[in-house]
């Protein structure tokens, strides 16, 4: 058995995903997810331009060597566009060793480990009380923990937080907007303006104000997305032990 195929399929505009659908000389075809928010194209092209070529002729069995081959054969550190790439070609011939075996895939892996896992709610709001709102309907929804994003005065839309939440709306928030052509132009990433000092200053009231509100039990999350440099992460973490995050 041999792959035959390689196929790069571009899905969803405006927020892009990309799968990689891998096929065999016997017709059996795996999927591997590749999909790098705001930057999808890149690794669309990485993938038809770079790896497909590579991946053809290949044993669809040997998917540790393959692995191997595409990780140390570039000559170019790894990031994240290399290694979505890689992974999405993994988990395929994962995929498609699952089907030749007849038997879903976490079987191979082991097994199952458990029959659940605790997820949290992304909760948010331009204020704190938009984000109280924000956290009971993810309560309501049964979450039994919550991810914090709120926020902060003076900086407009940041991070995480709707700009225009309405009460009772539910945002599902984009990591990396793409933002808006302006007289016929090129769509350009959106820009924001950022206070680490403000953020720092304003994000433990935020917490203080939860635990008031929903008490010590709720485990609960934040995200600075790469916001810091090192010691201001490490002052951030110290500003929020006392409400012991999750």
């Amino acid at each position: 058995m041999q792959i035959t195929a390689a196929d790069v399929v571009v899905t969803s505009p405006g927020r892009n995903f990309v799968t990689l659908r891998i096929t065999t000389s016997d017709g059996v075809t795996g999927l591997g997810d590749a999909t790098v928010n705001g930057r999808e194209l890149a690794v669309a092209s990485y993938l038809s331009e770079h790896v497909v070529p590579m991946l053809i002729g290949r044993d669809p069995n040997w998917i540790e060597d393959t692995w191997q081959y595409l990780y140390r054969g570039a000559y170019w550190r790894r990031g994240p566009i290399t290694m979505a790439a890689i992974a999405a070609v993994d988990v395929a011939l994962w995929d498609i060793k699952a089907k030749v075996a007849g038997m879903p895939l976490y079987q191979l892996l082991g097994g199952a480990s458990r029959i659940g896992a605790l997820a949290y709610g992304h909760a948010s709001g331009t204020d704190v009380p938009a984000l109280f709102d924000s956290v009971r309907e993810h309560l309501e929804q049964g979450y039994r923990a919550i991810r914090i994003q709120t926020g902060v005065p003076g900086l407009g839309q940041v991070y995480g937080v709707a700009a225009d939440q309405a009460p009772g709306q539910r945002y599902d928030y984009e990591p990396a907007r793409r933002g808006q052509a302006t007289d016929g132009g090129p769509v350009v990433p959106s820009e924001e303006s950022w206070d680490t000092r403000a953020y720092l200053r304003h994000v433990p009231s935020v917490f203080e104000a939860v635990r008031n509100e929903f008490g010590p039990e709720l485990p609960l999350l934040h995200d600075g997305h790469h916001r810091m440099r090192p010691i201001q992460a490490a002052k951030l973490g110290k500003l929020l032990e006392p409400y012991d995050l999750f």
